[in-house]
C-alpha cells in the first residue's frame, strides 16, 4: 500500500481521534493490494470503538482479526490473546490498533520485544477537533505519554482531523496548519491527511488518503 512502508504498522493516538476507523481502512486497502493481513485490536480500555467489533467486514475480505478476549461482552477487563505476539512475529502484513492514551498504550508495551524485532511503522494519529488535543502542545504531550507507556517511538503523524458526518473539505483544509505545527514540534513528518472518500475530487490536499466511515457510535448504530 502507498503509505505503509513496513510489514507491521502500529496506529496510536488519543481517545476518539479515529484510530479504529483508520486501522480498518488501512487493513482493507492492504488486502485489496493483495497482502495477507492481520488486524490486531489492542483496545482493552474503550468498550465502544473496537476494531474487533467490525470483524464481519474484515473477515469477509480475508483479513484475520485478533482482539481482546470478551471484546463483545460486558466484562470490564478483557484480556489480550497470546496469539498477538505470534502474529507480530509472522511474515504477513499486520495493523495494530492501539487503545487510547497511556492506559491503552501500556498493553502495547507487553509486546515491545516482538515489536522491536519487527521494526514497525508507528503512526501517531491526531484530530484537531478532538477535545484535549485542540492545541498542538496538547497533541505533543499526549504523544509523549503514549511513547513512555508503550516503550515505542512514533516515526510519523497522520492528520485524521474530522467532525464525523459533519466533515467538509474545509474542515480538513483548516486542520492542515495544526498538523504542520505538531510535525514541527515533534520533528515527525505528516505521512498523510485523511479525507472522507469522494470529498476532495480536485486533490487540494497534499498526501491525501481517502477513508470510508465504517465505525459508528452506539447511538448511530441504534438509529439504523
Amino acid at each position: 500500500m502507498k503509505y505503509l512502508d513496513k510489514r507491521v504498522t502500529v496506529v496510536c493516538g488519543h481517545y476518539g481521534v479515529g484510530k479504529t476507523n483508520l486501522s480498518i481502512n488501512l487493513a482493507l486497502d492492504c488486502a485489496e493490494a493483495g497482502d495477507r493481513v492481520t488486524l490486531i485490536d489492542m483496545d482493552v480500555v474503550n468498550p465502544y470503538f473496537r476494531s474487533s467489533d467490525y470483524s464481519d467486514v474484515l473477515t469477509a475480505r480475508g483479513i484475520r482479526v485478533l482482539g481482546p478476549n470478551f471484546a463483545n461482552s460486558n466484562l470490564d477487563t478483557p484480556s489480550l490473546p497470546a496469539a498477538i505476539g505470534d502474529a507480530i512475529a509472522e511474515g504477513e502484513k499486520v495493523i495494530v490498533d492501539v487503545g487510547g492514551d497511556d492506559a491503552g498504550a501500556t498493553a502495547l508495551g507487553v509486546y515491545r520485544k516482538h515489536l522491536g524485532e519487527a521494526d514497525p511503522d508507528v503512526l501517531y494519529v491526531i484530530n484537531r477537533y478532538r477535545s484535549q488535543t485542540t492545541m498542538p502542545e496538547e497533541a505533543v504531550q499526549i504523544l509523549a505519554e503514549i511513547e513512555r507507556a508503550a516503550h515505542i517511538k512514533a516515526n510519523a503523524i497522520v492528520n485524521n482531523s474530522h467532525l464525523q458526518g459533519y466533515t467538509t473539505l474545509q474542515t480538513v483544509l483548516d486542520s492542515v496548519p495544526f498538523a504542520d505545527k505538531v510535525s514541527e514540534m515533534t520533528g515527525l513528518p505528516v505521512r498523510f491527511t485523511t479525507v472522507p472518500a469522494g470529498l476532495d475530487p480536485l486533490n487540494k490536499i497534499q498526501n491525501m488518503y481517502p477513508v470510508c466511515a465504517y465505525v459508528k457510535a452506539p447511538w448511530e448504530q441504534a438509529g439504523n
